[in-house]
């Protein structure tokens, strides 16, 4: 069966750097399609988010803009736990809050869990009302469309060979195998040469038919 990955962009575009995840999503969606890869703009519909993930995912990524304490911009990787449920708080969720961990605690309550939890947060500058991203956090728009494909590769794994690579290799291989029987046949005749060579002389021990291991000069 093969693996699922649900990257989700979440933000309110009409908040200025709040829409970070919006627009790295937008970014990534515009790349060729990845078997078993779903990526799509939740935007502020964190529940449906929610109940997405509960059909089951092997790795879930959550873009979003979430303030840490850096510089404006500033590209944060996090691999998340989901909460027990004995640590959720009560209630567990607003249904219109879009944290992180208001996500993935209703998430928890609601029993689901990914194989992999991956935050990719950006520090933002401004999330007041207006649109448009702030020029720090417009600038880190590659560095995270660079970390999520970096993440989907990681889970992918190494990629098969190419097969007119190995189709190359293959013809190579043949042709090294081929070089080595012509040394190999040369060797012999020159070997059977000098021993021709040498039985004419009487130098050479020979094996007769029907002597078993004995020789004879």
């Amino acid at each position: 069966m093969s693996r699922r990955t649900l990257v989700a962009g979440v933000g309110n575009v009409f908040l200025r750097d709040d829409a970070f995840g919006v627009e790295v999503v937008r970014l990534l969606a515009s790349r060729p399609p990845q078997p078993g890869v779903l990526i799509k703009d939740f935007g502020i519909r964190g529940v449906h988010l929610v109940y997405e993930l509960l059909d089951g995912y092997d790795l879930f990524v959550l873009i979003d803009a979430a303030p840490r304490g850096e510089a404006p911009g500033t590209v944060t990787v996090l691999e998340v736990e989901l909460p027990s449920p004995e640590e959720l708080p009560q209630p567990v969720i607003d249904a219109h809050s879009l944290t992180p961990d208001a996500i993935f605690g209703l998430l928890a309550s609601l029993g689901g869990h990914p194989g992999r939890n991956i935050v990719v947060a950006c520090e933002p500058a401004d999330v007041d009302a207006g649109m448009g991203l702030t020029e720090a956090v417009q600038a880190a728009l590659p560095h995270a469309v660079r970390a999520v494909e970096d993440i989907l590769a990681e889970e992918a794994g190494p990629a098969a060979p190419d097969e007119n690579q190995v189709s190359e290799q293959e013809a190579d291989e043949q042709e090294c195998m081929a070089d080595l029987t012509r040394n190999h046949n040369e060797e012999i005749r020159e070997e059977g040469a000098r021993h021709a060579e040498q039985a004419d002389q009487g130098g050479v021990h020979r094996r007769r038919a029907g002597d078993g291991d004995r020789f004879t000069a």
